[in-house]
Protein backbone atom coordinates (compact mmCIF):
# COMPACT_ATOMS: atom_id res chain seq x y z
CA UNK A 1 0.00 0.00 0.00
CA UNK A 2 1.24 3.52 -0.79
CA UNK A 3 0.40 4.81 2.70
CA UNK A 4 0.13 3.17 6.11
CA UNK A 5 -1.85 4.29 9.15
CA UNK A 6 -0.03 4.56 12.45
CA UNK A 7 -1.88 2.48 15.00
CA UNK A 8 -4.05 4.57 17.32
CA UNK A 9 -3.67 7.81 15.34
CA UNK A 10 -5.19 9.40 12.24
CA UNK A 11 -1.67 9.76 10.89
CA UNK A 12 -0.41 8.05 7.76
CA UNK A 13 3.13 7.60 6.47
CA UNK A 14 3.97 7.01 2.82
CA UNK A 15 6.13 7.79 -0.17
CA UNK A 16 5.62 10.41 -2.84
CA UNK A 17 3.56 7.94 -4.89
CA UNK A 18 0.91 8.09 -2.16
CA UNK A 19 -0.06 11.52 -3.50
CA UNK A 20 -1.29 9.91 -6.72
CA UNK A 21 -3.50 7.39 -4.95
CA UNK A 22 -6.62 9.56 -4.77
CA UNK A 23 -8.84 6.69 -3.68
CA UNK A 24 -6.63 5.85 -0.69
CA UNK A 25 -6.35 9.51 0.28
CA UNK A 26 -10.10 9.93 0.19
CA UNK A 27 -10.76 6.73 2.15
CA UNK A 28 -8.24 7.82 4.80
CA UNK A 29 -9.91 11.25 5.06
CA UNK A 30 -6.58 12.98 4.42
CA UNK A 31 -6.93 16.76 4.84
CA UNK A 32 -3.35 17.77 5.68
CA UNK A 33 -0.12 16.67 3.99
CA UNK A 34 3.45 17.12 5.27
CA UNK A 35 5.93 16.84 2.37
CA UNK A 36 9.43 16.12 3.66
CA UNK A 37 11.70 16.17 0.62
CA UNK A 38 13.85 18.55 -1.38
CA UNK A 39 12.10 18.00 -4.69
CA UNK A 40 8.72 19.66 -5.05
CA UNK A 41 5.81 17.38 -5.98
CA UNK A 42 3.50 18.57 -8.73
CA UNK A 43 1.33 21.34 -7.30
CA UNK A 44 -1.78 19.62 -8.62
CA UNK A 45 -1.13 16.66 -6.31
CA UNK A 46 -1.43 18.73 -3.12
CA UNK A 47 -3.56 21.72 -4.18
CA UNK A 48 -6.75 20.36 -2.58
CA UNK A 49 -5.03 19.78 0.79
CA UNK A 50 -3.44 21.87 3.50
CA UNK A 51 0.25 21.32 2.78
CA UNK A 52 3.45 21.90 4.79
CA UNK A 53 6.69 21.60 2.80
CA UNK A 54 9.95 20.72 4.59
CA UNK A 55 12.76 20.80 2.04
CA UNK A 56 15.51 18.47 3.25
CA UNK A 57 17.44 15.58 1.72
CA UNK A 58 17.80 12.15 3.28
CA UNK A 59 21.42 12.76 4.24
CA UNK A 60 23.33 12.86 7.50
CA UNK A 61 24.29 16.53 7.22
CA UNK A 62 20.70 17.80 7.19
CA UNK A 63 19.19 19.67 10.13
CA UNK A 64 15.72 18.13 10.37
CA UNK A 65 15.49 18.99 14.06
CA UNK A 66 14.77 22.67 13.34
CA UNK A 67 11.48 21.74 11.63
CA UNK A 68 10.01 19.60 14.39
CA UNK A 69 8.14 22.48 16.07
CA UNK A 70 6.38 23.68 12.90
CA UNK A 71 5.61 20.11 11.80
CA UNK A 72 4.13 19.23 15.20
CA UNK A 73 1.88 22.29 15.17
CA UNK A 74 0.74 21.58 11.60
CA UNK A 75 -0.03 17.92 12.30
CA UNK A 76 -1.93 18.82 15.46
CA UNK A 77 -4.01 21.41 13.60
CA UNK A 78 -5.06 18.79 11.06
CA UNK A 79 -6.05 16.31 13.75
CA UNK A 80 -7.88 18.98 15.76
CA UNK A 81 -9.90 19.87 12.66
CA UNK A 82 -11.16 16.29 12.48
CA UNK A 83 -9.10 15.21 9.50
CA UNK A 84 -6.22 12.84 8.93
CA UNK A 85 -2.60 13.73 8.18
CA UNK A 86 -0.28 12.17 5.61
CA UNK A 87 3.45 12.55 6.22
CA UNK A 88 5.44 11.58 3.16
CA UNK A 89 8.97 11.74 1.77
CA UNK A 90 10.34 10.03 -1.33
CA UNK A 91 10.01 6.44 -0.12
CA UNK A 92 8.20 6.77 3.22
CA UNK A 93 11.23 5.31 4.97
CA UNK A 94 13.47 7.92 6.62
CA UNK A 95 12.47 11.60 6.62
CA UNK A 96 8.71 11.11 6.97
CA UNK A 97 9.18 8.51 9.71
CA UNK A 98 11.49 10.84 11.65
CA UNK A 99 8.90 13.65 11.53
CA UNK A 100 6.18 11.22 12.64
CA UNK A 101 8.31 10.05 15.59
CA UNK A 102 8.98 13.68 16.58
CA UNK A 103 5.25 14.40 16.70
CA UNK A 104 4.47 11.31 18.78
CA UNK A 105 7.34 12.15 21.13
CA UNK A 106 6.01 15.68 21.56
CA UNK A 107 2.59 14.31 22.54
CA UNK A 108 3.99 12.27 25.41
CA UNK A 109 7.77 12.46 25.94
CA UNK A 110 7.57 10.61 29.25
CA UNK A 111 5.93 7.53 27.75
CA UNK A 112 8.12 7.01 24.71
CA UNK A 113 11.60 7.28 23.31
CA UNK A 114 12.66 7.32 19.63
CA UNK A 115 13.57 3.63 19.54
CA UNK A 116 10.29 2.37 20.98
CA UNK A 117 8.27 4.64 18.69
CA UNK A 118 10.19 3.42 15.65
CA UNK A 119 9.17 -0.13 16.54
CA UNK A 120 5.54 1.00 16.85
CA UNK A 121 5.66 2.57 13.38
CA UNK A 122 7.39 -0.49 11.90
CA UNK A 123 4.38 -2.56 12.95
CA UNK A 124 2.38 -0.57 10.39
CA UNK A 125 5.16 0.22 7.90
CA UNK A 126 7.93 -2.33 7.94
CA UNK A 127 10.30 -0.29 5.74
CA UNK A 128 10.44 2.55 8.30
CA UNK A 129 14.09 3.32 9.11
CA UNK A 130 15.33 6.92 9.58
CA UNK A 131 19.02 7.41 8.86
CA UNK A 132 21.39 7.35 11.84
CA UNK A 133 21.76 11.12 12.07
CA UNK A 134 18.01 11.68 12.09
CA UNK A 135 17.74 9.15 14.92
CA UNK A 136 20.46 11.05 16.81
CA UNK A 137 18.48 14.25 16.31
CA UNK A 138 15.36 12.54 17.66
CA UNK A 139 17.29 11.41 20.74
CA UNK A 140 18.51 14.97 21.24
CA UNK A 141 14.94 16.24 20.86
CA UNK A 142 13.83 13.73 23.48
CA UNK A 143 16.65 14.79 25.83
CA UNK A 144 15.58 18.42 25.35
CA UNK A 145 12.12 17.48 26.62
CA UNK A 146 10.44 17.84 23.21
CA UNK A 147 9.87 21.62 23.56
CA UNK A 148 7.42 23.68 21.51
CA UNK A 149 10.29 25.96 20.49
CA UNK A 150 13.33 24.04 19.29
CA UNK A 151 15.50 26.72 17.71
CA UNK A 152 15.81 28.89 20.84
CA UNK A 153 16.62 25.95 23.11
CA UNK A 154 20.21 26.02 24.50
CA UNK A 155 20.80 22.37 23.65
CA UNK A 156 19.79 22.93 20.02
CA UNK A 157 22.01 26.00 19.69
CA UNK A 158 24.94 24.06 21.16
CA UNK A 159 24.28 21.21 18.73
CA UNK A 160 24.30 23.63 15.79
CA UNK A 161 27.56 25.13 17.05
CA UNK A 162 29.13 21.68 17.29
CA UNK A 163 28.05 20.87 13.74
CA UNK A 164 29.83 24.02 12.52
CA UNK A 165 32.90 22.98 14.49
CA UNK A 166 32.86 19.49 12.94
CA UNK A 167 32.55 21.02 9.47
CA UNK A 168 35.57 23.26 10.12
CA UNK A 169 37.73 20.45 11.49
CA UNK A 170 36.79 18.26 8.51
CA UNK A 171 38.47 20.96 6.41
CA UNK A 172 41.54 20.84 8.64
CA UNK A 173 41.05 24.14 10.45
CA UNK A 174 39.80 25.46 13.77
CA UNK A 175 36.28 26.94 13.83
CA UNK A 176 35.60 30.65 13.59
CA UNK A 177 35.18 32.15 17.04
CA UNK A 178 31.73 33.54 16.25
CA UNK A 179 30.28 30.02 15.89
CA UNK A 180 31.64 28.87 19.27
CA UNK A 181 29.23 29.20 22.20
CA UNK A 182 31.01 30.46 25.31
CA UNK A 183 28.45 29.11 27.74
CA UNK A 184 29.14 31.45 30.67
CA UNK A 185 28.41 34.47 28.45
CA UNK A 186 24.84 33.24 27.87
CA UNK A 187 21.83 33.70 30.19
CA UNK A 188 22.40 31.74 33.39
CA UNK A 189 20.74 28.39 33.90
CA UNK A 190 19.69 27.11 37.31
CA UNK A 191 20.33 23.51 38.29
CA UNK A 192 17.32 21.22 38.32
CA UNK A 193 15.85 20.32 41.69
CA UNK A 194 17.77 17.46 43.26
CA UNK A 195 20.65 17.73 40.82
CA UNK A 196 24.07 17.42 42.40
CA UNK A 197 26.23 20.52 42.31
CA UNK A 198 29.82 20.13 41.15
CA UNK A 199 32.72 22.55 41.29
CA UNK A 200 35.96 22.02 39.38
CA UNK A 201 38.94 23.98 40.77
CA UNK A 202 42.55 24.37 39.73
CA UNK A 203 44.49 22.15 42.12
CA UNK A 204 47.38 24.61 42.33
CA UNK A 205 45.59 27.92 43.06
CA UNK A 206 42.01 26.79 43.86
CA UNK A 207 40.47 29.04 41.19
CA UNK A 208 37.03 27.77 40.08
CA UNK A 209 37.22 26.57 36.49
CA UNK A 210 33.69 25.22 36.00
CA UNK A 211 30.46 24.34 37.77
CA UNK A 212 27.67 21.88 36.97
CA UNK A 213 25.95 23.77 34.10
CA UNK A 214 29.23 24.01 32.17
CA UNK A 215 30.26 20.36 32.39
CA UNK A 216 29.76 18.43 29.16
CA UNK A 217 27.98 15.21 30.23
CA UNK A 218 30.10 12.23 29.33
CA UNK A 219 29.89 8.65 30.48
CA UNK A 220 31.11 5.22 29.47
CA UNK A 221 27.52 4.37 28.60
CA UNK A 222 25.51 6.01 25.87
CA UNK A 223 23.86 9.27 26.98
CA UNK A 224 20.46 7.72 26.30
CA UNK A 225 20.88 5.23 29.13
CA UNK A 226 23.44 6.83 31.43
CA UNK A 227 22.65 8.45 34.75
CA UNK A 228 22.66 12.19 35.33
CA UNK A 229 26.16 12.04 36.85
CA UNK A 230 28.25 14.23 34.52
CA UNK A 231 31.42 12.11 34.57
CA UNK A 232 32.62 8.62 35.35
CA UNK A 233 34.93 8.76 38.33
CA UNK A 234 37.68 6.80 36.58
CA UNK A 235 37.85 8.98 33.44
CA UNK A 236 41.10 10.88 33.08
CA UNK A 237 39.41 14.09 31.88
CA UNK A 238 36.37 16.15 32.78
CA UNK A 239 34.96 17.55 29.56
CA UNK A 240 33.65 21.11 29.58
CA UNK A 241 31.71 23.40 27.27
CA UNK A 242 33.68 26.42 25.98
CA UNK A 243 34.05 29.09 28.68
CA UNK A 244 35.34 32.66 28.55
CA UNK A 245 38.56 31.90 30.45
CA UNK A 246 39.52 29.44 27.70
CA UNK A 247 39.49 32.06 24.95
CA UNK A 248 43.27 32.88 25.14
CA UNK A 249 44.03 29.17 24.72
CA UNK A 250 41.45 28.44 22.02
CA UNK A 251 42.00 31.67 20.06
CA UNK A 252 45.41 33.03 21.10
CA UNK A 253 45.67 35.54 18.23
CA UNK A 254 42.21 37.05 18.65
CA UNK A 255 42.83 40.64 19.70
CA UNK A 256 39.62 42.17 18.39
CA UNK A 257 37.58 38.99 19.05
CA UNK A 258 37.12 38.35 15.34
CA UNK A 259 40.53 37.30 14.05
CA UNK A 260 40.90 33.51 14.24
CA UNK A 261 43.02 32.84 11.15
CA UNK A 262 45.79 31.21 13.17
CA UNK A 263 43.68 29.47 15.79
CA UNK A 264 45.12 26.04 16.62
CA UNK A 265 43.20 22.81 16.11
CA UNK A 266 44.46 21.56 19.45
CA UNK A 267 46.52 22.73 22.39
CA UNK A 268 46.81 23.17 26.15
CA UNK A 269 44.38 24.77 28.58
CA UNK A 270 45.99 26.96 31.24
CA UNK A 271 44.54 28.27 34.47
CA UNK A 272 43.15 31.79 33.96
CA UNK A 273 44.69 33.00 37.22
CA UNK A 274 47.57 35.22 36.04
CA UNK A 275 49.60 34.28 39.14
CA UNK A 276 49.14 30.57 38.44
CA UNK A 277 48.78 29.75 34.71
CA UNK A 278 49.14 26.06 35.48
CA UNK A 279 48.51 23.54 32.72
CA UNK A 280 45.07 22.19 33.63
CA UNK A 281 44.11 20.23 30.53
CA UNK A 282 43.92 20.18 26.76
CA UNK A 283 41.56 20.76 23.85
CA UNK A 284 41.14 19.32 20.38
CA UNK A 285 38.41 20.69 18.12
CA UNK A 286 38.55 17.47 16.10
CA UNK A 287 38.07 15.50 19.31
CA UNK A 288 40.09 12.96 21.23
CA UNK A 289 39.41 9.65 22.89
CA UNK A 290 38.78 9.63 26.62
CA UNK A 291 40.48 7.04 28.81
CA UNK A 292 37.12 5.23 29.04
CA UNK A 293 37.20 4.67 25.28
CA UNK A 294 34.54 7.17 24.26
CA UNK A 295 35.41 9.65 21.51
CA UNK A 296 34.38 13.21 22.43
CA UNK A 297 33.95 15.91 19.75
CA UNK A 298 34.81 18.70 20.26
CA UNK A 299 36.99 17.75 23.21
CA UNK A 300 37.76 20.43 25.81
CA UNK A 301 38.89 18.68 28.95
CA UNK A 302 40.59 19.43 32.24
CA UNK A 303 42.83 16.66 33.53
CA UNK A 304 41.45 15.07 36.68
CA UNK A 305 45.01 14.86 38.04
CA UNK A 306 45.33 18.66 37.81
CA UNK A 307 42.02 19.73 39.32
CA UNK A 308 39.98 19.14 42.45
CA UNK A 309 36.30 18.23 42.18
CA UNK A 310 33.73 18.81 44.90
CA UNK A 311 30.35 17.13 44.60
CA UNK A 312 27.42 17.77 46.93
CA UNK A 313 23.61 17.78 46.76
CA UNK A 314 22.08 20.95 45.33
CA UNK A 315 20.05 21.34 48.53
CA UNK A 316 23.24 21.69 50.56
CA UNK A 317 24.52 24.35 48.18
CA UNK A 318 21.22 26.21 48.45
CA UNK A 319 21.35 26.09 52.27
CA UNK A 320 24.87 27.53 52.24
CA UNK A 321 23.81 30.23 49.79
CA UNK A 322 20.73 31.08 51.87
CA UNK A 323 22.82 31.29 55.02
CA UNK A 324 25.32 33.56 53.32
CA UNK A 325 22.49 35.72 52.02
CA UNK A 326 21.01 36.05 55.52
CA UNK A 327 24.40 37.04 56.94
CA UNK A 328 24.85 39.64 54.22
CA UNK A 329 21.35 41.01 54.79
CA UNK A 330 21.89 41.29 58.55
CA UNK A 331 25.27 42.94 57.98
CA UNK A 332 23.73 45.43 55.57
CA UNK A 333 21.01 46.31 58.06
CA UNK A 334 23.56 46.94 60.83
CA UNK A 335 25.59 49.13 58.52
CA UNK A 336 22.50 51.06 57.50
CA UNK A 337 21.81 51.75 61.19
CA UNK A 338 25.17 53.52 61.45
CA UNK A 339 26.82 50.80 63.50
CA UNK A 340 30.52 50.45 62.79
CA UNK A 341 31.26 46.82 61.97
CA UNK A 342 34.42 44.92 62.89
CA UNK A 343 36.78 44.27 59.94
CA UNK A 344 35.84 40.60 59.51
CA UNK A 345 32.16 41.55 58.98
CA UNK A 346 32.76 44.21 56.34
CA UNK A 347 31.87 42.70 52.96
CA UNK A 348 33.79 44.08 50.03
CA UNK A 349 33.00 44.13 46.33
CA UNK A 350 36.12 42.09 45.68
CA UNK A 351 35.13 39.38 48.15
CA UNK A 352 31.67 39.01 46.66
CA UNK A 353 33.08 38.46 43.17
CA UNK A 354 36.26 36.60 43.99
CA UNK A 355 35.12 33.24 42.67
CA UNK A 356 32.99 34.32 39.75
CA UNK A 357 33.74 32.64 36.47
Amino acid sequence: MALNRIQGHNIYVGGVLALRNKVALREANITHIVSVLRMRPEETLTESFENLKIQVDDSEDEDLLQYFSSANAFIQSGLDAGGSVLIHCAMGKSRSVAVCIAYLLHRDPQAWNPETLLKVIQQSRSVAEPNDDFMSQLWLYHEMGCPDDVQDHPMYMRWVSNRHIELSTACGRAPEMDVVRFEDELPSRESMAGERSIEVRCRKCRRILATTPFINPHDKNDSRTSSKTPQSLDCAHIFLHPLTWMRPSLFPDSVDKTSTDNAPLSGRLTCPNAKCEANVGKFAWQGFQCSCGKWVVPAIGVARARVDVTDQPAAAVKNVADAASNINNNTNRLGAMGIRLPPHMRATHTDSHRNNL
